[in-house]
C-alpha cells in the first residue's frame, strides 16, 4: 500500500507544476528591447482574413472627407494568428475604456463630432 501512496504522490507533484503553470505563466513580466523599433502614423486601417491569420493593413489617408481621389497607399501590414489578435483586441479594449473613462466617449461618427460652420460661428459668439 506504501508503493500504491508514493505513486499516488508522485503524480500529484508531476501533475502540481503543470497547474501552476498558466498562473506562473501570466505573472511572467516580458523584457521588450524597443531601441529599434520605427514608429509610424496610421488614420486607416483595413482588416482581412483567412483560416489561419488575420491581416491588418495601415495606412494614411490624406483626404478624409468624401472618397479618396487616389489609391490609399499601405505602409505598414500586421499579419497574426486568431490567438495573438484575441490578445490584441482584448488589451486594445482595456487601454480604450481606460481612456474613455479619464477623458470621455469616443465618437467614432465623423459626423457627429463635426460641428457645422454655423453652429461654430454662432457657439462664438
Amino acid at each position: 500500500m506504501a508503493k500504491a501512496e508514493e505513486e499516488k504522490q508522485e503524480e500529484q507533484q508531476a501533475a502540481a507544476p503543470e497547474a501552476a503553470a498558466p498562473e506562473a505563466a501570466a505573472q511572467q513580466r516580458v523584457e521588450v528591447d524597443d531601441s529599434n523599433v520605427a514608429a509610424c502614423y496610421a488614420n486607416f486601417c483595413r482588416v482581412n482574413g483567412t483560416p489561419e491569420e488575420l491581416i491588418i493593413d495601415f495606412g494614411l489617408n490624406s483626404q478624409p472627407f468624401g472618397a479618396p481621389q487616389k489609391p490609399l497607399s499601405v505602409n505598414q501590414r500586421l499579419v497574426v494568428n486568431y490567438y495573438t489578435a484575441k490578445r490584441l483586441m482584448a488589451a486594445l479594449q482595456l487601454s480604450i475604456q481606460r481612456h474613455e473613462a479619464a477623458f470621455g466617449v469616443l465618437e467614432t461618427n465623423v459626423q457627429k463630432r463635426v460641428l457645422p460652420a454655423a453652429m461654430r460661428q454662432s457657439a462664438g459668439k
